[in-house]
C-alpha cells in the first residue's frame, strides 16, 4: 500500500452536475443475492450504510432489475419496481443519506435470452419504457442519480455486439447502429429524470463469456461507439476492466477509462482489481482470495487526470472501512479479501 501522504488525490471533492461527491472513491456494483423475491432487506440497508459511514464518496448499488419478464432469472437479485421492493430501497436510501452518503442504483436487464434478434419493436419499446420507469422511481425516492448497466454481455451490451445482435432493422448493422437501443434507453431515462439528474453508463470491452473480447479494436472505433451514447445524455462513463493498470490499446498507456475520457470529454470511473494483488476473475475461476497491495500507480494516474473516479469492488466487500483506513493511513488494519466475504452480507 501507499503512505497516507500520497492519497490526497483520492479525497478531493468532485462534481457531477448538481451532485457533489466528497471524494473520488466509488463502491463498485456487486451482485450479492441477499434480497429474497427481489426485495432488499434491513441487512442490505445496513450493508450499504456501513460503507457510506466509512467514507465512500458514491455507492453504486448491485444491479437492480427492471420490470420485464426476461430481465432476470435469479430470485434473490433485487428489483427496482413494485411497491415492496421500492419500499426496501427507500429504506436503503434513508440509511445511506442519514450518514451523509451518496447512492445511485444500477438499473439492469440481464438479457436472459442471450441474444436480441427475436424481440419485436414493440418488445423493445416496452423494455425501454421499463428502464425509464425505474429511473423515474429512483428520482422520486430521492436517489442521487442512476447507473445503466451496459456491460458484461447483459441486454444493453448484447445489442452492442455483432455476435449477439443479428438484427437488420434500425437496432442492428454497423457499430453505430448497434448503439440505437442504448441510445433510446438513455434518452427515455433522461426524459424521465430531467436534465440535472446524473446518468452513469457502465460499459466494458470484455464479456462474461470472453474476457479477451474487444468491442472496439482501435481508438477510432471506440470514438464511433461512444459518440451517440454521449449525445444521448450520459454524464459519466463507468469503464469496467479486469485490471485497471492495463493499457487498452497498443501505443498508449491509457486504460479504458483514460481513453473514454480523452475521446468524449466526459468524466470517467476506472475499476478493476484496485488495491488487490490478484485480478477479480481469479476468484470466480479458482475461488482465490486476494491480499492488499499498493495503489501508488492508481494515484499517479488520478493526479494526471486520466480518469476522475475510482470504483472499489472486492477490497470494499471484504472491508467496509477500506476508504477511511486508506484516508487515515491505517494500512496495517486493512482486511484481505477472502472467499468467505461473498457468503455474508457485512
Amino acid at each position: 500500500m501507499t503512505n497516507s501522504q500520497s492519497v490526497q488525490a483520492l479525497f478531493q471533492p468532485f462534481a457531477i452536475g448538481n451532485l457533489t461527491l466528497p471524494n473520488r472513491i466509488v463502491m463498485a456494483p456487486m451482485t450479492r443475492q441477499f434480497s429474497p423475491e427481489g426485495v432488499p432487506t434491513a441487512d442490505v440497508a445496513a450493508y450499504y450504510r456501513r460503507r457510506a459511514e466509512n467514507g465512500v464518496g458514491l455507492i453504486v448499488t448491485e444491479g437492480t432489475i427492471i420490470d420485464h419478464p426476461d430481465a432476470s432469472n435469479q430470485p434473490n437479485v433485487p428489483h427496482f419496481y413494485g411497491e415492496t421492493a421500492l419500499k426496501g430501497w427507500a429504506n436503503v436510501l434513508a440509511e445511506v443519506h442519514e450518514v451523509g452518503g451518496r447512492i445511485i442504483p444500477q438499473i439492469w436487464h440481464m438479457g436472459a435470452r442471450g441474444q436480441v434478434g427475436d424481440y419485436s419493436e414493440a418488445d423493445i419499446a416496452a423494455i425501454v419504457q421499463a428502464f425509464a420507469q425505474s429511473a423515474a422511481e429512483a428520482k422520486r425516492l430521492g436517489f442521487d442519480g442512476i447507473e445503466l448497466h451496459g456491460a458484461h454481455g447483459y441486454l444493453i451490451d448484447q445489442f452492442f455486439w455483432e455476435q449477439t445482435n443479428p438484427r437488420t432493422d434500425r437496432y442492428g448493422g454497423d457499430m453505430v447502429k448497434r448503439t440505437r437501443f442504448a441510445v433510446e434507453v438513455i434518452e427515455a431515462c433522461r426524459r424521465a429524470v430531467g436534465p440535472d439528474f446524473p446518468i452513469v453508463l457502465r460499459i466494458s470491452q470484455w464479456k462474461s463469456e470472453d474476457y479477451t473480447a474487444k468491442l472496439a479494436a482501435t481508438p477510432a472505433e471506440l470514438e464511433q461507439f461512444l459518440k451517440p451514447l454521449t449525445v444521448a445524455g450520459v454524464d459519466v462513463f463507468h469503464c469496467s476492466t479486469r485490471r485497471f493498470w492495463e493499457p487498452e490499446f497498443d501505443g498508449s498507456e491509457l486504460n479504458l477509462a483514460g481513453w473514454v475520457k480523452k475521446l468524449t470529454g466526459k468524466p470517467t470511473i476506472t475499476v478493476g482489481s484496485v488495491g488487490l494483488d490478484t485480478e477479480f476473475m481469479s476468484f470466480f475461476t479458482e475461488g482465490k482470495g486476494s491480499n492488499n497491495t499498493k495503489i501508488d500507480g492508481l494515484i499517479e494516474r488520478l493526479e494526471r487526470g486520466e480518469f476522475d473516479l475510482v470504483a472499489i469492488g472486492r477490497a470494499l466487500l471484504a472491508d467496509p472501512a477500506w476508504a477511511s483506513k486508506i484516508r487515515d493511513g491505517r494500512l496495517d488494519e486493512l482486511l484481505p479479501f477472502t472467499a468467505e466475504a461473498v457468503k455474508t452480507l457485512y
